[in-house]
């Protein structure tokens, strides 16, 4: 878990100088071309900062080892962590969204005919944007980070608000400005869904959501495989934060001693921790077959 958060951490960041970078490379490109899309792309970038460290502070909360007030550890902040970041990017689309309508709604256009610096500067957000998408969710899917995985969206949501703004550029110097506040509305639906996807994850990890079907029955099939073991009587398995807590009952010979039907429950333990490494915890209790 410590060397996860490490590597967490790392990627946070790697997004934090990015963002800083393109926000001001951003904003410089907004005042030069005289774009009013691209300078609030360059604050909607800035704001991904503070995104980035509440994902450092989830993360680093999260790989606390466990305690007398904590025994089953600290797992679950990074998925308040991920809570927070889905409600910062809802918020995100929603104002998106609704600049988009008012634009629309208004009696006249508020955009102005922006110089091809600020369209060339979008397309660089949206080339660097998508690619840092593309590597902190590579890393997320690794390291199984509900936190990384909602930064990462954050990132998709950057791209899409520069997709946007290019769209608005290109739309003002064509002469139809309409195309911003369009593009922004449809940029709104995809960054609510993307918020309510990473929020439902959380909750479930944060509910004691079981493990999915295929996991579960790998499970079952990793303990009856082993020697001794007549079936498996039951199997409970509850996500805790991005970690598997397990509880299960299996059956061997009523007739052998208690010092080997203890083994062979330490092998059926060590086994499953060994295939499955997001799993944290085992209890099992030895039923008689008969």
């Amino acid at each position: 878990m410590e060397n996860t958060s490490q590597e967490a951490i790392k990627i946070s960041r790697i997004s934090i100088l990015v963002n800083l970078l393109l926000s001001a490379g951003k904003l410089a490109a907004g005042l030069l071309a005289h774009s009013g899309a691209m300078i609030s792309d360059a604050v909607h970038s800035a704001s991904d900062v503070f995104s980035t460290l509440v994902v450092i502070v989830g993360v680093k909360l999260s790989g606390k080892e466990s305690d007398r007030e904590h025994p089953y550890g600290h797992e679950r902040m990074e998925c308040v962590a991920a809570i927070l970041l889905s409600g910062i990017l809802l918020a995100t689309g929603l104002i998106i969204g609704w600049e988009g309508i008012r634009k629309i709604l208004s009696e006249r256009s508020e955009l102005e005919a922006p110089g091809i610096l600020a369209a060339a500067a979008a397309l660089v957000s949206i080339l660097v944007k998508e690619g840092l998408f593309r590597y902190v969710r590579g890393f997320a899917r690794k390291l199984d980070s509900t936190a990384l995985m909602a930064e990462a969206w954050h990132h998709r949501s950057d791209a899409l608000s520069s997709i946007g703004a290019l769209a608005g550029i290109l739309g003002a110097r064509a002469g139809f400005p309409v195309l911003d506040p369009l593009a922004s509305v449809v940029i709104c639906v995809f960054i609510a869904k993307a918020a309510a996807d990473i929020f439902r994850d959380a909750v479930d990890k944060m509910v004691d959501h079981s493990c999915d079907e295929e996991t579960e029955d790998a499970i079952r099939l990793c303990a009856v495989e082993q020697p001794e073991v007549e079936r498996i009587d039951l199997l409970k398995t509850r996500e805790f934060g991005n970690r598997i807590y397990i509880e299960m009952e299996i059956a061997v010979n009523g007739d052998l001693p208690l010092r080997q039907a203890h083994d062979t429950a330490e092998r059926v333990h060590d086994e499953i921790e060994r295939r499955f490494p997001k799993v944290k915890h085992i209890m099992i209790h030895v039923n008689p077959v008969d």
